[in-house]
């Protein structure tokens, strides 16, 4: 190359799964990283939240509304297609950005989840069986929450 010539870096797609994976991780590790500390050494944690609970009037079991379940199970329904075609870890790397961009268009509280991950699978058995059945096998998972990252 003369002097003063830039070398042209490609579009960089081939990479963009590699780099949307990371960027998971890392928005993963910073979530994680809100949950604080972990126990005291010689200690145990505090139980998991219940989430076998009886919903209140317009909730769903899991305590999102039946709007907040209709919608994640829309958006669920939306990356079966996806996930069926990548890998299963491509495809758990979108599970987790589809379950934090839900929490935070919902203004739900991260941490309940981070602390209860089972909550998703409890929210989409009460509202969209069938979806959550077809992205467990889509994704080689055995639950939802076996998929997700830091939640």
């Amino acid at each position: 190359m003369f002097m003063g010539q830039r070398r042209v870096q490609g579009t960089g797609r081939r990479h963009r799964p590699a780099v949307m994976a990371a960027a998971a991780v890392a928005a993963a590790a910073v979530v994680t990283g809100c949950a604080g500390p972990g126990p005291a050494p010689g200690t145990t944690a505090p139980p998991a939240p219940a989430t076998t609970a009886v919903p209140g009037p317009g909730l769903v079991p899991g305590g999102v509304t039946e709007a907040q379940a209709a919608q994640l199970c829309t958006d669920l329904e939306g990356q079966l297609q996806s996930w069926r075609t990548y890998t299963p870890t491509i495809g758990k790397t979108g599970l987790n950005g589809l379950v934090g961009t839900w929490i935070a268009k919902n203004n739900l509280n991260a941490l309940d989840f981070l602390q209860d991950r089972g909550r998703i699978d409890v929210i989409t058995t009460a509202a969209c069986p069938g979806i959550r059945q077809e992205a467990v096998t889509a994704l080689v998972i055995p639950d939802l929450a076996s998929g997700l990252i830091g939640f």
